[in-house]
């Protein structure tokens, strides 16, 4: 099998297997195994199709890049990884997408901050930061990869959408009517303040924390420097 051929089918079976295993499959497959046996098949399968998907990637010959990558292009993809890392921060308190056991009592919190942007930040982070990448190191290879991430990120939150209905009932319901899929979406047609949307605290430092240290990595891991590193390194 042709590399590319190879990552695009391992693609497929970490994407498929996921969704699979997240939404339709999960409910009758944990009656018959059990939660816990469920978590271990889901677990191994998750990681089984990661690898396949990595080893893929790394057996990619060198390509040319598609487009040239100057500093503002650089600069726009920096600036992009630095919103998805704001937004992932942001969804790790307080996201009634998470399955924890207080999703419903947060459901009933004002959208503020990332909520008020997206309901789904953190699957929207990823979706952002796999742009971002394509954007900065575009061969072939690259664009397949961060479009595996991406369909997995959106078909996945979308799918979420309904199993958190069927959970969660009408506090998902309402929790959907006051927050949007498409990032910025109400404010575009101004419904919610665009005040509403500023991110908190937490959110921005964690972000800038956590952009700064995932760039600095890809440096230190002697891959391209990225973000502000990029110039300072000089």
């Amino acid at each position: 099998m042709q590399p590319m051929s190879l990552l695009i089918v391992t693609g497929i079976l970490f994407v498929g297997s996921h969704l699979l295993l997240s939404h339709p499959l999960r409910a009758p497959l944990a009656d018959r195994m059990g939660e816990r046996a469920f978590q271990i098949v889901y677990s191994v399968v998750a990681v089984a199709t990661l690898i396949l998907v990595v080893q893929a990637w790394r057996g990619m010959p060198p390509e040319p890049p598609l487009w040239v990558v100057d500093d503002p292009l650089w600069a726009l993809a920096s600036l992009i990884v630095l919103f998805a890392s704001i937004l992932f921060m942001g969804s790790l308190i307080g996201n009634p997408a998470l399955p924890a056991p207080g999703a419903a009592f947060a459901a009933q919190a004002a959208p503020r901050g990332v909520f008020a942007i997206t309901r789904h930040p953190m699957m929207w982070a990823f979706a952002l930061w796999a742009f971002a990448h394509a954007l900065a190191m575009p061969t072939p290879a690259q664009i397949v990869l961060s479009a595996i991430i991406a369909v997995l990120a959106l078909v996945g939150s979308a799918g979420q959408d309904a199993k958190k209905a069927r959970l969660m009932g009408d506090a998902w319901r309402h929790w959907a009517a006051r927050t949007s899929f498409i990032p910025f979406a109400r404010q575009v047609s101004g419904i919610t303040p665009w005040g509403d949307a500023i991110p908190r605290g937490h959110a921005l430092a964690g972000g800038l924390v956590l952009w700064l240290v995932a760039t600095w990595a890809h440096g230190a891991l002697g891959t391209m420097a990225a973000g502000i590193w990029r110039w300072i390194g000089g």
